[in-house]
């Protein structure tokens, strides 16, 4: 396989010579280590991770180490072995990481030992909870991973998870089911905001009264409110009317397919449907909840797939079920859209508590889906020497290594430092008779520089993708209720799409129902850059911009833009907003092949040329489980990635005699 030129890749690193040391002197110094979670500094109180504010997701504290590491920059004086020796060990404490840990005790034994590393203050990954205490009410919301997507295509190892820890989507839909049309019964529907500075006024359109509108926001009601001129409402008319005219007349079907698959959906809207650009301004962020990136950089074969406007004239005929179903994670832009899809309350950080309240019963007394919804966690209970398994948060891994060559090895040196030193002194060393990498595939070559040239330029190709979840805790949402609306689409402002949450309860957790009650908001950016020559690049260009973004710059524009939606329905955002936290992701969502800048091949068939397959090859006692080995950021990819990384390890380990690094194959 050849691959188009990645991001430079590290340079091995010489690190000192590790002595061994004392026993108990090695686990005493992780022990007092500063960045021991569930302990607060001498004088503070402890807060637990989902009801911290500000600035969260990828936090302060969680990679300052990993950017030095990627910088060259670390100068370690000294290594002490901490003489830990564990079963597995596990880099990274997602969705991937909990399930390999779960997989590993299905298989191997629940006697087995298990260390899971993980850089961020809390466990779960992306799946995080955001929880705030508003006027004496518990509300929460996703912080990342949304929810569970198209249940029904979930793999054979994603659903038995499901069912081994505990949860029931059916019992859940059940209980939700009278307030699903909570929002419609209150008169609030989905809404589309032109803002001055992209057409000719601030105006809010809402949807009419029917159900089938063409477009979520976009009716007939909505369009003769919308500040267009005769021209331009004429073209978006057009643009989502049932019956279009064929915009590639004399094509046959298959070269309709191959030009759209090849041809930005922004280019299609303007070249093809000719409508006026103020228009395609609508739709510019097309596809950026998805893919990170607009509609510069969405396949217009993508967005037919996806159901966006315009090809009802086209002849494409039927998207058929069951296309890439053999593939780990869902499809966007080559599968059919479902309708169905499970959010908890908080998202699918309920997945990943549940799966800890299983590894490590100690650290909650709740069990159960439903107690979840309001559950605590004894975070000084995660790393206890007496557990079976332990998660070692605010800890990053620095390099792992071998004892010896990958062939023979009887275990793996995995290095470890507190994740908020820029300059970590106190680096110590644990070992694992067993790796499951379950961290970012990009930061893979820089832990593991052993590992074969091609399968480190295959982990380096992919770049995730950057976005922001900003949740906004409101004392009340009467703004919202008096408008009449329920999530705004707001393509051209700071934040391209705000969304009151969804009424969701689980157990004691309970939605508000009340206008008077608080709520959350989410608020979501993505970080595009139109113009750049790739996706990959986009990509690059969003993160460094992510990066550079202060908190005090994302709380001005919450304050600003909820004002300036919200104001006439008598929002006040100084007397409204209770606390903001801002779920800051600049390695986001795993990366997709997309056919308008990669091999046709990649995106649309199974084929083990693409990087992921390269990418996710076992190295000796070291196997690669994340959401990024599959080229989806969807649940069901982390959970089936995490089931053959841990079946890889004990494959070699019930076969010693195979290979140390196989060829790919097609998992």
């Amino acid at each position: 396989m050849t691959l188009p030129a990645s991001d430079d890749m590290p340079a091995a690193r010489k690190w000192p010579r590790i002595s061994r040391r004392d026993f108990m002197n090695g686990v005493a110094a992780v022990a007092t280590a500063p960045s021991m979670p569930g302990r607060a500094a001498e004088g503070e109180t402890f807060i637990p991770p989902p009801q911290k504010t500000g600035l969260r997701g990828s936090h302060p504290g969680a990679f300052e180490a990993a950017h030095a590491l990627r910088d060259g920059a670390l100068k370690p004086e000294s290594v002490r072995d901490t003489g830990e020796l564990y079963d597995l060990v596990i880099v990274g404490g997602g969705l991937s990481g909990l399930a390999a840990a779960h997989f590993f005790r299905r298989y191997a034994g629940t006697d087995k030992t298990v260390l899971i590393v993980e850089n961020h203050d809390d466990f779960g990954g992306h799946a995080k909870r955001n929880e705030f205490d508003v006027d004496g009410h518990t509300i929460v919301l996703n912080g990342g991973t949304l929810e569970i997507e198209s249940p029904e295509r979930y793999n054979e190892w994603a659903r038995s998870i499901l069912n081994d820890i505990g949860t029931d989507l059916s019992a859940y839909e059940r209980q939700n089911a009278p307030q699903d049309s909570l929002y419609e019964t209150l008169g609030m529907k989905p809404a589309f905001f032109f803002d001055r500075e992209g057409w000719s006024a601030d105006r809010m359109t809402r949807r009419g009264s029917r159900r089938d509108a063409p477009w979520p926001s976009l009716d007939a009601t909505a369009i003769a409110q919308a500040p267009l001129s005769p021209r331009a409402r004429r073209d978006l008319e057009r643009l989502l009317a049932k019956t279009q005219p064929d915009y590639m007349p004399g094509v046959g079907v298959a070269e309709k397919k191959k030009r759209l698959a090849t041809l930005a959906y922004d280019k299609y809207l303007l070249d093809y449907i000719k409508v006026d650009p103020t228009v395609a301004r609508m739709f510019r962020k097309a596809g950026a909840g998805v893919f990170c990136v607009g509609a510069d950089a969405m396949p217009a074969l993508f967005a037919w797939a996806m159901g966006y406007p315009g090809f009802s004239g086209l002849g494409l005929g039927v998207m058929p079920e069951g296309l890439l179903s053999d593939l780990p994670g869902g499809e966007h832009g080559r599968q059919t859209e479902t309708d169905r899809s499970v959010h908890f309350p908080d998202g699918n950080a309920t997945l990943a508590r549940l799966l800890v309240a299983s590894l490590i019963p100690e650290a909650t007394t709740a069990r159960g889906q439903n107690a979840m919804g309001t559950a605590d966690f004894d975070y000084m209970a995660l790393d206890r020497a007496s557990n079976k398994v332990r998660i070692r948060l605010s800890t990053l891994a620095l390099n792992v290594a071998h004892d010896g060559p990958a062939e023979s090895a009887e275990a793996v040196s995995i290095l470890c430092c507190p994740a908020s030193e820029p300059h970590p002194t106190a680096i110590r060393k644990v070992r694992g008779r067993q790796v499951v990498m379950a961290c970012w595939n990009m930061f893979i070559p820089y832990l593991i520089p052993t590992l074969p040239d091609a399968q480190k330029k295959a982990l380096a190709y992919g770049v995730k993708g950057p976005i922001v979840y900003a949740n906004v805790a409101l004392r009340n949402w009467r703004a919202f209720h008096k408008l009449g609306v329920s999530d705004i689409d707001s393509p051209n402002m700071y934040f391209e799409q705000v969304q009151i949450a969804e009424p969701a309860s689980l157990g004691a957790l309970k939605a508000p129902t009340n206008p008077d009650q608080p709520i959350v908001v989410r608020m979501i950016k993505t970080f595009d850059a139109p113009g750049l020559p790739t996706k990959r690049d986009q990509h690059r260009a969003g993160r460094a911009a992510l990066l550079a973004t202060p908190f005090e710059t994302f709380e001005r524009e919450i304050r600003s833009q909820l004002q300036r939606l919200l104001g006439p329905g008598g929002f006040d955002a100084d007397r409204d907003i209770a606390a903001i936290t801002v779920n800051r992701w600049p390695h986001g969502y795993a990366y997709t092949y997309n056919s308008l800048y990669e091999p046709l091949d990649w995106v649309f068939t199974e084929t083990d040329e693409r990087p992921c397959v390269a990418a996710r090859q076992p190295f000796g006692r070291i196997a690669i489980a994340n959401s990024d080995s599959a080229a989806s950021p969807h649940t069901d990819a982390a959970f089936e990635a995490a089931h053959r990384a841990v079946v890889e390890l004990l494959g070699r380990e019930a076969f010693p005699f195979v290979s140390a690094t196989p060829g790919p194959s097609t998992f």
